[in-house]
């Protein structure tokens, strides 16, 4: 039986890619081998969001060629997509294929077996216009399903390269998103993670039919207790979608909302699409439409440009928004991007210092949230025994607003909703008491556990 490897870099978007691939690989008869093994195909999903992306890519590629000589060596994601030639220069690789077309994987994998020729199978993306059709039925061991709905962007941030490597906003057929939640609450799987590359322009391309209309269909949906949304923009939040929000029982109270910076200057030239003051307003009228919701979200650090005094008034607006998570990320320079050319880069020790401070202020910020919850009991789906002491009987899960909480449980709890009361509150993890399990739980879903 022949066998793949693969090695995913980047992004959740990419793992799920990784996975439809696996797909597809599975349907021809192979047998998945772990990277480090000698496999027949090695499979790399590269990323290219940071120079960084790119140079770790390449060591992952050239690992897969010393490791077997003769294997298969096909390179696709992101930076596959925007750097072909300098992928094909890499000695032993036989396929480039971007960030499309990868349903015609197989026939080019059955042409390298005939005849040894590289193949550069990457194309123009900025014509696509088409949302790649490629199914996940089923993640093993996983309680959460990802359901990749949305392709590309519309927006040219000037930090970012990823218009050019994924190409532009691509909403995924409603039906087919439809028809693959019910299969996969068919399987089991009672929450769903709406991802995409823009999740929240989902739609931008559709004839009246926006991320809201998506959102409601979904909520009909039998045997699906809950839907994520992987990220969101405030811009993209409008009137429909806080109705949506407010009058559905299957939307998890929380929302990944990037921030990137919380100085209107900044902001402004990162070429982003509102102020802090509407962003504000945005993040107010969801806390109105959803109590108790959690909003996290991502910030870059040490923008060209960014002054002491704009680091600051972020810090300020931050922590007047009082986020449940942040996840910091100093500024990197991607080549390519306009603001790689901008003149007044920041010092890197500068950053380092500024990264510290809001990590320091994202800690204390996930500490505040956790604690309005201790006494309270939540909805909790157990993923699996926890990770530091497996043999002590606790499990740990997420609750809906994204709190992970430890607690005593059996293994028949994993991949099932529970309620769980909460007794300790924690930056990253809080202690909690198993209470009882949800009524009504489905036959079928018991033994269901993916």
């Amino acid at each position: 039986m022949p066998t793949v490897a693969f090695y995913t870099l980047g992004c959740k978007v990419n793992f799920y890619d990784t996975e439809a691939i696996w797909q597809l690989f599975k349907k021809e008869g192979y047998e998945q081998a772990d990277f480090e093994q000698a496999a027949d195909v090695y499979v790399i999903n590269t990323c290219t969001v940071t120079n960084t992306g790119d140079k770790k890519s390449r060591q992952i590629i050239r690992r897969a060629v010393r490791r077997n000589p003769e294997a298969i060596i096909a390179v696709t994601g992101c930076y596959a997509q925007t750097s072909p030639a300098e992928i094909m220069d890499i000695p032993g690789v036989d396929l480039v294929i971007g960030t499309q077309d990868r349903e015609l994987m197989m026939s080019y994998i059955e042409q390298l077996r005939k005849q040894r020729q590289p193949i550069n199978a990457v194309r123009n993306i900025m014509k696509t216009r088409d949302f790649e059709e490629l199914d996940v039925p089923d993640f093993a061991d996983r309680t959460r399903a990802f359901l990749k709905i949305q392709e590309g962007c519309n927006n040219f941030c000037t930090f970012c390269i990823i218009p050019w490597s994924r190409g532009l906003s691509r909403s995924r057929a409603p039906e087919s998103v439809l028809k693959q939640a019910r299969q996969l609450a068919a399987s089991g799987f009672k929450e769903i993670v709406l991802t995409g590359i823009h999740t929240g322009g989902y739609g931008d391309d559709l004839e009246n039919y926006k991320l809201h209309d998506l959102l409601r269909e979904l909520d009909g949906i039998e045997g699906l207790e809950r839907i994520r949304i992987s990220s969101i923009e405030a811009s993209q939040i409008s009137d429909e979608m806080i109705e949506v929000l407010n009058g559905s029982r299957k939307m998890c109270r929380h929302l990944h909302i990037p921030l990137q910076a919380g100085d209107d200057n900044v902001l402004k030239r990162m070429r982003r699409k509102y102020t802090t003051e509407q962003f504000a307003e945005t993040i107010e009228r969801i806390r109105r439409a959803m109590p108790g919701v959690a909003i996290t979200t991502d910030v870059i650090v040490g923008f060209p440009g960014e002054t002491e005094e704009m680091f600051m008034n972020g810090y300020r607006f931050m922590e007047r928004m009082q986020f449940a998570e942040m996840h910091v990320f100093p500024y990197s320079q991607r080549t390519g991007t306009p603001a790689a050319r901008m003149e007044d880069q920041v010092d890197e020790e500068v950053k380092q210092r500024r990264v510290h401070e809001l990590i320091e202020l994202s800690e204390r910020m996930q500490l505040a949230y956790s604690k309005r919850f201790v006494g309270q009991v939540l909805d909790v789906i157990p993923e699996r025994r926890s990770k530091h002491k497996p043999e002590s009987g606790l499990l740990t899960g997420y609750s809906d607003n994204y709190l992970q909480i430890v607690f005593f449980g059996s293994d028949d709890m994993i991949g099932r909703i529970v309620k769980v009361k909460v007794t300790d509150a924690g930056a990253n993890e809080c202690r909690g008491e198993f209470v009882r399990m949800l009524e009504q739980e489905p036959e079928k879903a018991v033994g269901a556990q993916v």
